[in-house]
């Protein structure tokens, strides 16, 4: 018996919609299963919070606050990987710009925008580092922003000797603190600025082509004539720009200078971007996609505080959603290509 005979006409019709089902099925998991999961958890805390104080706006207003500095920080970080490298520097460059900008004003006495422009181009000075060690001398991403933040922490602990920077302008202190623009937080407009800038300058100007061309395929990208060293460079100078920017912003926040304040930001930057990999995009990063990444974590740890849950069970909440979320658009992705 042919092949022909041996299968019904009947057949056909009924498998191929089924397998088109199911194919679509998982590629609508893979691109919107990080939304559709942020969508359950807002759902489940409105209902599980008490008073249904999940869903009242200065709480909503409270998630978008806390998620602000994770998201500068992790949309600078965003472009690097972008470029096909890593930085694991942001959080102690983080932490150096907090006790620079606070040292700057009480030590030097420094008026408030000299400190924060003088912070900002030092971060920006981090990146450049990082960018020169990987580009030009060839050093593995890991190894010279490892290196780079270590130095960093050392130059933190020489400029306080360990101790706290506190007496700090109001002006400064107002810049985080503030509800300056129809009582919306000012960490919240500060966030959407940097954000849009950052979607700007890799979607629609050339130096973000450039930087994509450059993660995408290096050795294509510059056999088409691109700089590929410039590109990452100038991502890196980006990330650290965006994490003095962060680290300032908590000094304002925390009213002190510490020089380890803003260590713990690299791992929440990162679960964001990776997260965010895995949404509305087939595993790239992008900012909108990090940014959705930041909102998913701190819904989370949100509602785990209102309905009691224990601390650490929201740090096991931050690993497993990132490593269950990330999984979970892999695989689907797999199974709908095959």
């Amino acid at each position: 018996m042919t092949l022909a005979e041996s299968t019904s006409p009947t057949e056909v019709p009924k498998l191929a919609p089924d397998g088109h089902r199911r194919r679509t099925a998982l590629l609508v998991v893979s691109k919107y299963g990080t939304l559709i999961a942020m969508v359950i958890m807002i759902i489940i805390f409105s209902i599980a919070a008490p008073g249904g104080s999940f869903l009242q706006p200065q709480n909503l207003l409270a998630i978008l606050s806390q998620s602000a500095l994770t998201a500068i920080i992790a949309a600078g970080v965003t472009l690097v990987l972008v470029a096909g490298e890593f930085d694991l520097s942001i959080g102690y460059t983080a932490s150096f710009a907090g006790v620079l900008v606070t040292g700057l004003m009480s030590h030097q006495g420094l008026p408030v925008p000299a400190a924060i422009l003088l912070t900002i181009f030092a971060g920006a000075a981090v990146g450049m580092a990082n960018g020169l060690l990987v580009a030009k001398a060839g050093v593995n991403a890991v190894i010279a922003t490892l290196g780079v933040g270590t130095m960093v922490v050392g130059l933190s602990f020489g400029y306080t000797a360990g101790q706290p920077i506190l007496s700090l302008p109001t002006d400064f202190t107002a810049i985080a603190l503030g509800r300056a623009v129809l009582g919306v937080p000012n960490l919240i407009w500060l966030m959407s600025i940097v954000l849009v800038i950052l979607w700007v300058l890799l979607n629609r100007t050339p130096l973000g082509i450039r930087i994509q061309a450059t993660g995408a395929n290096s050795h294509a990208a510059a056999l088409a004539g691109v700089r590929t060293d410039r590109a990452k460079i100038s991502a890196f100078v980006i990330a650290g720009a965006c994490a003095a920017i962060a680290g300032t912003l908590l000094s304002s926040q925390l009213g002190s200078g510490m020089v380890s304040s803003g260590d713990g930001y690299l791992l929440d930057a990162l679960a964001a971007v990776f997260l965010g990999s895995a949404t509305l995009r087939d595993g790239k990063f992008h900012i909108v996609g990090t940014l959705i990444g930041v909102l998913i974590v701190n819904i989370g740890f949100n509602g785990l505080g209102l309905i009691g849950t224990p601390t650490f069970f929201q740090f096991v909440f931050k690993g497993g959603i990132l490593v269950f979320a990330v999984a979970l658009a892999t695989l689907a992705r797999r199974y709908a290509r095959s």
